[in-house]
C-alpha cells in the first residue's frame, strides 16, 4: 500500500488542550499528534484514541474513526469508542477466574459474564499523560482486587505517530500478584470518513486460517475451526458485506461479525506481524494492522442503534464502522488450549499494534 509523499524531513508535533474547556470535561486532556498529512488525538479518559485523520488518493483528509465530542455520549454509549479496554478485553464467562487453585469472583457486566474488564474497567479511568518525542505516554495504576482481579497492576501505553502514516500503540504492564491481562484498543474505523455511510463495501483481508466459534453470548466453545468455505474466510480481500447476512449459525445471533480470528504465527523476533488489511475502494484509503497479539476480534457494529451522534451530525447505525481489536482470545482463562493471558510478578506484559495508513 502506498503512503502519500511528504516534502522533506518530517517531525511529529505533540500538544495538548482541555477536551471541553468550558464544561464538565475540562479535566480531560486531549493530546494531539501531527506528522505529515496525518493527525491523531488521544484522550486521558480511557487512554482513548479519539480521532485519526488521513488523506485519500486525491490528498483530501478525513477523520476515519467513529467519534463524538459530546461528553454525555463519551461517558455513556460511546465509552468504549477508541478506548483502551482492560484489565481483560473481551469476555470472561461466569465472571470468575482461577489462579493457582484460588478462585477470584469478578465484577459482572451482565449476561453471566465480565466484558472489557468490568463495569468500571480501564476505559472509564483517568490516565496520567506525559509527552514523548513522537507521541504521548499514558499511565494507570489498577489496585489489587480492582473489579475482582488479583494483583496491583501498573500499565503504560504509548501512542506514537510518524509521517510515514504509522500510528504505533505499545502496551506494558507489571503485577504484584498472579493475574490475567488482555489489553486492546477499541477504535471503530470507517475509511470513507466518519459518518460517511456504512463499511459493508470495505474490503477486508485477515491473516487468519481459523476462528473461534462461540455460543449465543459470544463466549468461545474453546476450539478453533477453519475459515475455508465459510463466511469467515477473509484470507483474500472480501467485501465485509458479502456474507455478513448469510444464514450461518454463527452470524444469525449477533447479526453480523463479532468474532475472534486466530492469526497465523507471529514473527519469531517479537516484532508485529500483519493481522489485517482494510481497504475503501472509493476513497483509496487503506489501513494495515500489524500486531504481536495472537488474535483479532472483528466487530462490525451490528448492535448500533443511533445512540451516538458523531461530529458529522450522523447518528451511528449498524455497520457504521468496524473494530479490529488485536488481543488474546476471549475467555482464555477457561480454555487451556488458548494462548495464556496469565501474568506473574517479575514478568512483563508487552504488546504492540501498528496502524499503518496509506492509499491504494
Amino acid at each position: 500500500m502506498a503512503t502519500p509523499p511528504a516534502d522533506g524531513p518530517q517531525t511529529t508535533s505533540v500538544r495538548h488542550e482541555p477536551f471541553d474547556p468550558a464544561g464538565a470535561g475540562a479535566a480531560i486532556e486531549r493530546w494531539i499528534l501531527q506528522a505529515g498529512p496525518y493527525e491523531a488525538s488521544v484522550l486521558t479518559l480511557g487512554a482513548t484514541l479519539h480521532t485519526l485523520s488521513a488523506p485519500d488518493r486525491a490528498g483530501r483528509s478525513a477523520q476515519i474513526l467513529l467519534s463524538t465530542d459530546r461528553l454525555a455520549e463519551v461517558l455513556g454509549p460511546a465509552r468504549h469508542y477508541g478506548a483502551l479496554v482492560g484489565r481483560y478485553a473481551n469476555r470472561i464467562d461466569g465472571s470468575r477466574i482461577t489462579l493457582d487453585g484460588e478462585e477470584h469472583p469478578l465484577a459482572p457486566t451482565g449476561g453471566g459474564m465480565t466484558i472489557h474488564g468490568g463495569p468500571d474497567g480501564f476505559a472509564h479511568r483517568m490516565w496520567e499523560a506525559e509527552p514523548l518525542p513522537e507521541g504521548v505516554r499514558l499511565r494507570l495504576h489498577s489496585p489489587d482486587g480492582d473489579q475482582g482481579f488479583p494483583g496491583g497492576l501498573d500499565i503504560t501505553v504509548d501512542y506514537t505517530l510518524r509521517a510515514a502514516g504509522e500510528l504505533a500503540i505499545a502496551y506494558h504492564a507489571v503485577t504484584t500478584r498472579p493475574t490475567v491481562v488482555n489489553l486492546t484498543n477499541h477504535a471503530y474505523f470507517n475509511l470513507a470518513g466518519e459518518g460517511a455511510g456504512d463499511i459493508l463495501g470495505h474490503l477486508l483481508t485477515l491473516d487468519a486460517d481459523a476462528y473461534t466459534p462461540t455460543d449465543e453470548r459470544q463466549i468461545p466453545y474453546g476450539r478453533t475451526e477453519p475459515v475455508a468455505g465459510t463466511p469467515f474466510d477473509f484470507t483474500s480481500p472480501r467485501p465485509i458485506g458479502k456474507s455478513v447476512h448469510d444464514d450461518h449459525p454463527q452470524l444469525t445471533g449477533p447479526g453480523g461479525y463479532d468474532h475472534n480470528w486466530v492469526l497465523r504465527p507471529r514473527p519469531a523476533d517479537g516484532t508485529p506481524g500483519r493481522a489485517a488489511l482494510l481497504e475503501d475502494p472509493a476513497s483509496g484509503r487503506t489501513l494495515e494492522v500489524l500486531t504481536t497479539e495472537p488474535g483479532v476480534q472483528v466487530y462490525t457494529a451490528n448492535g448500533f442503534r443511533g445512540a451516538v451522534t458523531g461530529a458529522s451530525g450522523v447518528a451511528y447505525g449498524p455497520f457504521s464502522g468496524v473494530a479490529l481489536e488485536t488481543q488474546h482470545f476471549p475467555d482464555s482463562p477457561h480454555h487451556p488450549a488458548f494462548p495464556s493471558t496469565e501474568l506473574r510478578p517479575g514478568e512483563e506484559f508487552r504488546s504492540t499494534t501498528v496502524l499503518r495508513l496509506g492509499v491504494g
